[in-house]
């Protein structure tokens, strides 16, 4: 960590308005003083990048675009625009990678707007973060802690009310499906990490509807799995696993981990996208959970976004530390911190497994005493 004087020294030249003059007039050093102003300038005009993309998913311009590019006229009239607003959006999604003009100037997907295709995940977020924004219109207000009643909040009952067994139905359908399109990148990433090819028994506590623990037992056929999650949730994942003609290899338990027992002598249990959604005291109560789940020798699975020190890590901390506060509980932690929480909890062998995207997930892996 850079010490604090540096951190001054550092500050003082780069608020100076002369120190910004000067550097601009070296060659060597104007290249750098060009990024970070445009860093600058892309930090001040995030919001509207992230209103052009969701403008672009909202009107179906992806879906439109993917057998191939379109003349500007016919798009626009096929997601409703005006020829003004056609003209204003295809620009501004074209500087943002999401379109790009052909040379015929016909309207085609950048390769930001291409990485987007089939990827329903990536999509369903873009939708959901509407709900988002309009909790960030007062920002301030939101650190403050005085404002309470979310959009984020009330859209998953446990994290306004911080009691799990209020969670409706519906409430828990709406959340879950939209975890569930998301899963499957979050279940790739994992099982790619974490090859589970030797293991016969997994319970995934926090499993919603069930899209890790069917990726898994999918891709390796001596395993066989269970899903705990909060009665509402679990109904959802029964209709899931049944659909799935997986009812021989999956069960699906309803109850609240941190308050009632769970099977026990499974190889692996997992927690995926679970702990990041909760403060301190719950990451405890469903390690412990975790612990007496387990068999002796046996591994938890921690898999979710961590902060940290690196590129990713950054940006996760940046994101779920707003995301999270805006649901009402949870916060992100390094994989340092979720270490120690490990170790409390009674676990050993902490090691880390890296994942090909880890923004969207990271993995610990940590194993359970004999003694």
């Amino acid at each position: 960590m850079t010490s604090s004087a540096l951190i001054d020294f550092r500050n003082r030249l780069l608020g100076s308005s002369r120190f910004r003059r000067f550097v601009q007039k070296i060659p060597l050093i104007q290249y750098i003083a060009r990024s970070e102003a445009n860093d600058l300038f892309r930090l001040c005009g995030g919001f509207i990048h992230s209103q052009v993309l969701l403008a672009c998913v909202r009107l179906g311009l992806i879906e439109r675009l993917q057998s191939g590019p379109l003349p500007p006229e016919r798009l626009g009239e096929e997601a409703g625009l005006p020829a003004t607003g056609a003209e204003h959006l295809f620009a501004a999604a074209a500087a943002l990678e999401l379109l790009e003009v052909c040379d015929n100037g016909d309207i085609g997907l950048g390769r930001r707007g291409a990485a987007l295709v089939e990827n329903p995940g990536v999509l369903a977020m873009v939708r959901h973060h509407a709900m988002l924004y309009e909790d960030l219109i007062n920002p301030v207000a939101l650190f403050r802690g005085e404002h309470k009643d979310t959009r984020m909040a009330n859209l998953w009952t446990y994290a306004a009310k911080g009691d799990g067994l209020q969670t409706d139905t519906g409430a828990a359908r709406e959340y879950s499906e939209l975890m569930e399109v998301s899963q499957s990148m979050v279940a790739e990433q994992v099982l790619d990490a974490v090859p589970l090819r030797r293991h016969s028994s997994l319970l995934d506590i926090g499993g919603g509807s069930g899209a890790f623990a069917m990726a898994a037992v999918s891709r390796w056929p001596r395993l066989d799995a269970a899903i705990v999650d909060l009665p509402p949730v679990a109904d959802i994942a029964r209709d899931r696993v049944r659909q799935g003609g997986l009812e021989s290899r999956i069960d699906v338990f309803g109850a609240d981990a941190t308050r009632d027992p769970l099977p026990e002598g499974y190889d692996v249990v997992s927690l995926v996208r679970v702990l990041h959604d909760h403060d301190d005291d719950m990451v405890r109560l469903l390690l412990k959970a975790a612990r007496r789940a387990v068999r002796p020798g046996g591994t938890v699975l921690i898999a979710e976004p961590m902060a940290g020190p690196g590129a990713a890590g950054r940006l996760v901390s940046a994101y779920f530390n707003v995301y999270l506060l805006a649901m009402g509980s949870g916060r992100p932690r390094s994989p340092v911190e979720l270490a120690t929480f490990l170790r409390e909890a009674g676990f050993r062998r902490v090691r880390r497994r890296r994942t090909a995207v880890p923004m969207i997930t990271e993995a610990l892996l940590a194993t359970a005493p004999y003694t």
